[in-house]
């Protein structure tokens, strides 16, 4: 009988590998937000957020995986209005995102949780619900989609408000807020 001692070593590799990618970084620094949505702060980083993020490792995976997940809009200091989940965590979008599929998975998706759902995705306070939809993800979870950008968190965001991984250059590609009309923001 095998024992259960590789599980656990994969599920520290990844832990490193989460805290490596949070240390990287693009040439252009990052940036917090002056003023946070009034909304709760979660009880720990947006990977722990969800109801079961403690239950499996692809569970710890998922930023969120409420019913009827809602998307909002909210201010983020110099960066303007910008789409958030209920609770006024930062959304960003994955430049390597061509299309409604992601492309960020395993260690990516460590580093930067997908924004899941078990229904359909409810626009909040300044989101278009004409742009909400939502997309299969590679380990058959379903992630929000918004204007055909997949949404994720990033894991070095502490709190609602924090924009840390606006601009930043990991797993290919550049990351971006998004404003109510689910363009990216640059700045």
């Amino acid at each position: 009988m095998r024992a259960l001692r590789p599980a656990t070593t994969s599920l520290a590799a990844v832990a490193l590998l989460v805290a490596a990618s949070a240390g990287c970084s693009s040439s252009k620094s990052s940036s917090s937000s002056t003023s946070s949505p009034t909304t709760s702060a979660p009880t720990s980083a947006y990977a722990s957020a969800s109801p079961s993020a403690s239950a499996s490792p692809s569970a710890s995976a998922s930023g969120s995986a409420a019913a009827g997940t809602t998307v909002a809009v909210a201010t983020a200091g110099k960066l303007g209005p910008i789409l958030v989940d209920s609770k006024g965590r930062t959304l960003y979008l994955f430049q390597a995102d061509t299309s409604t599929t992601s492309t960020c998975n395993d260690a990516c998706a460590a580093a930067w949780p997908p924004l899941t759902t078990t229904g359909a995705p409810v626009a909040g306070t300044g989101a278009d619900a004409g742009l909400l939809g939502t997309t299969k993800r590679a380990d058959g979870s379903t992630e929000v989609v918004y204007k055909g950008h997949p949404l994720y968190y990033y894991v070095g965001d502490a709190k609602p408000g924090d924009t840390n991984g606006q601009e930043l250059n990991q797993f290919g590609a550049e990351w971006y807020v998004l404003n109510a009309a689910g363009d990216k923001v640059e700045g």
